[in-house]
């Protein structure tokens, strides 16, 4: 069933963090800090939203990669939707050209803390880790005419980076709800 992002307020500080990595390690929250820009984003490998928009994810990442930090994470409860494991969501890494970290949040306890709601959620924060954008990609959706280009995700990227304010009418996120586990549903 689709889903649209909580739309956080904007200038909420961004909720630390410290998931495995699918290739291994882990990466925190501070280790991104001190980029201009922080992009957290939440995806799934089963969701026909985001397969619809990978491949732009992946553009995006070559295209700032090296001017802001980007990560993914993963929250879906992978045993009862196998298709977002770790082996799986490496296999979508490579396919869409993912050149960021990809994580993994079994307790489910990160996308609570960010109130991602669902695959793909887009959290874009600025130098002193406020949000600034949250939001959709761009407007295109699996069945409709629109071009993925991420234009609406790159527009907010360039005004943090200017450093100048983002728009604050943000359309939400559109995707498949996160699969939370038996009992771990927010309230």
């Amino acid at each position: 069933m689709a889903a649209n992002s909580f739309m956080v307020p904007l200038g909420t500080p961004a909720p630390a963090f410290d998931l495995t990595a699918i290739d291994g390690g882990n990466v925190s929250l501070e280790d991104l800090k001190g980029s201009p820009a922080t992009l957290v984003i939440f995806l799934s490998n089963h969701c026909p939203y985001v397969r619809h928009i990978e491949d732009g994810i992946g553009a995006l990442a070559a295209d700032y990669g090296a001017r802001l930090s980007i990560v993914a994470i993963s929250s879906n409860d992978s045993v009862n939707y196998p298709d977002d494991d770790p082996t799986h969501l490496a296999e979508q890494a490579e396919r869409a050209g993912f050149t960021f970290p990809y994580l993994l949040d079994e307790t489910q306890e990160v996308a609570k803390a960010y109130r991602a709601a669902c695959t793909p959620d887009f959290f874009l924060y600025d130098a002193q880790m406020q949000l600034a954008y949250r939001g959709e990609f761009d407007g295109s959706r699996p069945g409709n005419a629109e071009q993925v280009t991420g234009a609406s995700l790159r527009a907010a990227i360039d005004a943090v980076l200017a450093g100048d304010p983002v728009a604050e009418e943000q359309r939400p996120s559109l995707g498949c709800g996160i699969k939370w586990k038996p009992g771990n549903a927010p309230a």
